[in-house]
């Protein structure tokens, strides 16, 4: 042995480090991300879409049922916060991905101003269930690839903008900025600024201090813009009523509630009616209020997981890890949002937030989730919100998503009409479903008269087929009657 061999220290591999538990089921150092990183960027989404918890009841209890029944705002409150809670955990736990669920908005608008009038409130939130296992459904048989290839883009597209118009519609109406007008069948102007044709009222006044804040913080690119805006809002609207004794609210007045913390009221919770709303509505009504329930949340989830993993730098060769069991729980969702009666929850784009704070895992959305577990004792404060101070965010979100327009080729002649009658009639009809009926029926006649029918596709032909029958239908009745 020479010495140098005998000096030579001495090497021996360093034993393995243990993993963590939260290294385990998260993966940090995988992704290149740390505990304190997930913990800010969980904070961050919750933060971004908390205005759920206030905006949901607000939209769900803008809305009566077939009987006249309307939702407590405690209790749509409390199911949105639980929903939520225990879907974005799950998300967590079982899709490892920096993904928040909630009553998607769009979707709530469907329950609320669609299928409530036609049925028991029950009766939908058994569609919304039977929606989420559909979706569960087609994300384990492969069917969702089908459904997906044969919808072009641009429809989809042109759905997400015309639910963005309606949407701020329903904002503007709920705040009172636009009026319907009582003699619209004998004038030209269905509707009008104001109650009068002018604006005027303290009420008013606090709609637009509220929007022009939240533009101007969203501009500015300041978290919980939304959230912020709604409570300097509401502030501003208690103060007015409780120190001047403002009135002409609406629904909801804002003044301050005996305490601010209590007992969530879980009373929605497993009421559900699977198959009663094909009796109340019709069963081909039910049918197209359930394929727009489907349409809607899973279109509006793939988008949304497809660009917040892209932007976490998740994605591998265009494919998300954990696809499967991430649209797994997206499904559960819609079911999760039908059984406590909050409407489909599913994937928010601002979990996005949380992924530009460093969110990469997991367990950024259990952070969000038990965020939102907290807020359950704090349904008094709902009940605080006027419509004044929530509807700018229905107005902003609604923009958000108009903004897609610059995604739709409108110089293809393909898509021009189709495109423009699926956008145009949601809000002009306040139904998502005429909407896309009459979107899928324009884009189909448009095919066949240009000799391009394969390109059509024969399922889109026969959902074509179902939006027309389902149009004619009262027709056809009163042609029996």
């Amino acid at each position: 042995m020479t010495q140098t061999e005998i000096d030579a220290p001495v090497v021996t591999e360093a034993p393995p480090q243990r993993r963590s538990l939260l290294e385990k089921l998260f993966e940090l150092r995988a992704r290149q991300s740390t505990i304190g990183r997930e913990v800010r960027g969980g904070v961050t989404t919750f933060v971004a879409m908390a205005y759920i918890v206030l905006l949901n009841p607000l939209i769900l209890g803008a809305s009566a049922d077939i009987t006249g029944a309307r939702l407590s705002a405690a209790q749509v409150t409390t199911a949105t916060a639980l929903a939520a809670a225990v879907m974005t955990v799950l998300m967590g736990l079982v899709g490892n991905a920096p993904l928040a669920l909630a009553a998607g908005l769009g979707i709530n608008g469907i329950v609320a101003f669609q299928m409530a009038p036609s049925m028991t409130w029950p009766q939908a939130f058994g569609l919304v269930v039977l929606e989420g296992v559909c979706i569960v459904l087609m994300a384990v048989s492969g069917v969702r690839e089908r459904i997906m290839n044969a919808i072009p883009r641009p429809l989809k597209t042109a759905i997400t903008v015309g639910i963005g118009l309606y949407i701020a519609l329903v904002g503007l109406v709920s705040a009172g900025f636009v009026t319907r007008m009582p003699d619209a069948a004998q004038t030209t102007v269905p509707v009008r600024l104001g109650a009068s044709g002018h604006l005027h009222g303290w009420p008013i006044v606090v709609f637009c201090f509220g929007l022009l804040l939240m533009i101007v913080l969203m501009a500015r690119k300041v978290p919980g813009a939304v959230l912020i805006s709604i409570g300097v809002a509401t502030a501003f609207a208690v103060v007015l009523h409780e120190g001047f004794g403002v009135g002409g609210w609406g629904l909801t007045t804002p003044a301050l509630p005996d305490q601010l913390v209590a007992a969530p009221d879980f009373g929605l919770f497993g009421h559900i009616d699977l198959f009663g709303g094909f009796a109340s509505a019709g069963a081909l009504a039910a049918t197209v209020f359930l394929f727009t329930l489907v349409l809607s949340g899973f279109f509006d989830a793939m988008g949304t997981i497809t660009s917040v993993s892209d932007e976490a730098g998740l994605s591998k060769n265009g494919k998300v890890p954990r696809m499967g069991r991430i649209l797994l729980v997206d499904g559960a969702g819609a079911i999760a949002g039908g059984v406590t009666g909050s409407s489909p929850n599913t994937v928010f784009l601002e979990s996005a937030a949380g992924v530009g704070e460093g969110a990469r895992t997991g367990l950024a959305s259990v952070v969000a989730g038990l965020l939102f577990a907290g807020t359950l004792l704090f349904t008094p404060l709902a009940g605080v919100v006027p419509a004044q101070a929530a509807a700018p965010a229905l107005v902003v979100i609604g923009g958000m998503m108009v903004a897609q327009c610059r995604n739709i080729p409108w110089h293809d002649p393909d898509y021009t009409i189709p495109v423009f009658l699926t956008a145009a009639l949601i809000p002009f009809t306040y139904s998502i479903t005429n909407g896309v009926g009459a979107g899928l029926i324009a884009f189909v006649l448009i095919k066949i008269g240009r000799g391009k029918w394969r390109e059509a596709g024969w399922l889109l032909s026969l959902l074509a087929l179902v939006f027309a029958v389902y149009f004619a239908v009262d027709g056809v009745e009163a042609l029996f009657r």
